[in-house]
């Protein structure tokens, strides 16, 4: 059984910080690329960020790219998902993510992840 556990979301204005914890179970960080994927509101589901096992090689979407970075820790089977200078626009689900099959960070692979968090929700405004 494999289950990610999200935390960490929660109101903040903009301009602040938070960091997103995925607690995984049933599920080593060992061997698949992981990452985090977003949805807002009437929106389209947004694929922000993916890390490597193993040459620790990221993606960052666009629209997070210098605000937001993706970290693991292997001891604790968690990884990690920094927000800084948040926008309103951040305003979304945030799920943790991870392949079944590949290893390395693309577009393409960290929107089509496999196994999924039920998501933590994240609300930036004022």
């Amino acid at each position: 059984q494999v289950q990610f556990v999200e935390s960490g979301g929660g109101w903040v204005q903009p301009g602040g910080s938070l960091r997103l914890s995925c607690a995984a179970s049933g599920f080593t960080l060992k061997y698949y690329a992981i990452g985090w994927v977003r949805q807002a509101p009437g929106k389209e589901r947004e694929g922000i960020s993916c890390l490597t096992t193993t040459d620790n090689s990221t993606y960052y979407a666009d629209s997070v790219k210098g605000r937001f970075t993706i970290s693991r820790d292997s001891s604790k089977n968690t990884f990690y998902l920094q927000m800084n200078s948040l926008k309103p626009e951040d305003t979304a689900v945030y799920y943790c993510a991870s392949d079944s099959s590949y290893d390395y960070c693309s577009n393409y692979i960290v929107n089509h992840m496999d196994y999924w968090g039920k998501g933590t929700l994240v609300t930036v405004s004022s």
